[in-house]
């Protein structure tokens, strides 16, 4: 029996308000690469607007129902507002919190759209857990640094590329140290 694998991998690295990063379109292109080797069904996006994320996400929702395994990948720019995690778009509103949490993709919404999937497993990858270049404008403690812990739903694995609440670097080579470490 063959199982129906499938993946969505989005790379954001062209920030309008936090320039560019090197590494996430490398690590979502190779990543992706990987994993159609491994025999999932790719979706791969690279500089999305939260416009085009929610999209994406739709469409994996559809793509999950007729797959036994989910794998959600995400590398670029990622934060936590009121203990909540959300992915960066590249045109995420950054004039404080509130917007901020509105304009990108809540980490929970991947959670639950893959948990009502209802596949043997989902796998959830995040190259994100960098130095949020927004909070500079906020008021926030160091205490909000990284991303927050999450619950994991049965048969779901969250991979974070640090602890939560730590940071990562951007890598020096072609991938993040941690996409460079999995790949």
């Amino acid at each position: 029996m063959s199982r129906r694998l499938t993946a969505l991998v989005i790379g954001n690295a062209d920030y309008a308000d936090a320039g560019k990063l090197r590494n996430p379109g490398n690590d979502a292109t190779d990543i992706a690469a990987m994993l159609t080797e491994c025999g999932f069904t790719v979706a791969t996006h690279l500089d999305c607007s939260h416009q085009e994320m929610d999209q994406a996400l739709k469409k994996f929702k559809k793509a999950l129902k007729d797959s036994d395994v989910g794998l959600f990948f995400f590398a670029g720019h990622g934060m936590q507002v009121d203990g909540s995690n959300y992915l960066a778009a590249v045109d995420t509103d950054v004039s404080d919190e509130v917007e901020a949490k509105h304009s990108s993709l809540a980490l929970n919404q991947v959670i639950e759209v893959m948990e009502k999937a209802d596949n043997a497993s989902s796998i959830i990858i995040l190259d994100a857990c960098r130095n949020n270049p927004f909070e500079r404008a906020w008021e926030r403690s160091m205490s909000s640094r990284g991303l927050a812990p999450v619950y994991a739903p049965r048969g779901t694995m969250v991979a974070y590329a640090t602890s939560p609440g730590q940071i990562a670097s951007d890598g020096r080579g072609r991938n993040g140290a941690y996409t460079a470490a999995l790949l």
